[in-house]
Formats: C-alpha cells, structure tokens, sequence
C-alpha cells in the first residue's frame, strides 16, 4: 500500500491509495459516514485496472480531516480484532460440539458385545 495525498486544507482531505480496491475503501467510508463530524466520505476508482482508488473525506466545523480519518481507521482495527476474537470462540465453541457428538455415538459393535 501506498498513500499519496492528492488536497489538503482544512477540512478537506484526499488521498489517493495504490494497491488497494473496493474492499478497503468500503470499510474505511462507512466507518467515516458514522461520525457527525463528517460533511461528506467517499471514493472512487478512475479505472476499474488500476488499484489506486481515490477516498474523499470532508469534515464540518473545526474538525481535520486527517484526525476524523485515523479516528476511523482506528476503530476499523477494534471492529476486526472484535470479529477475530468473536470468530475464535465461534470456532472453539463449534469444536468441542463436533467432538462430543462423536463421543455420544457408541458404535454399533460396541451395542452388541
């Protein structure tokens, strides 16, 4: 990944990200569109062949652009350490099913003994 900034005032910030797509970019908006501090969030990719969107933020009042963006940033981490960490139990929690419903099955030589 590579971060080149495009516009930068006030409340104004535009970057321009290589190498990454809608995936990132999505995440990264929406997380943005949630704080009242936001005028406006988005992005756009000029060419669906090359990976370097552009992502647009825009803030109301006093507020940097740049802080509301780490800000958000930020919690797109927490949101995906809570979805590893949620996963995990998940998965641990399906685990010990699958291996007790093989120790309730008695096999059908053991019945007959």
């Amino acid at each position: 990944m590579e971060i080149r900034i495009l516009k930068k005032d006030r409340n104004e910030l535009k970057l321009e990200i290589v190498g990454e797509g809608h995936t990132f970019c999505n995440v990264v908006q929406k997380v943005l569109l949630k704080n009242q501090s936001i005028d406006l969030a988005g992005y756009n990719i000029p060419h669906p062949l090359a990976a370097k969107p552009l992502l647009y933020v825009r803030t109301r009042g006093r507020k940097k652009p740049e802080v509301i963006l780490w800000k958000a940033i930020k919690e797109v981490q927490k949101d995906t350490e809570t979805f590893k960490s949620t996963l995990d139990k998940a998965l641990k929690d399906w685990r010990s099913k699958e291996i007790s419903s093989v120790q309730d099955v008695s096999s059908p030589l053991e019945e007959e003994m």
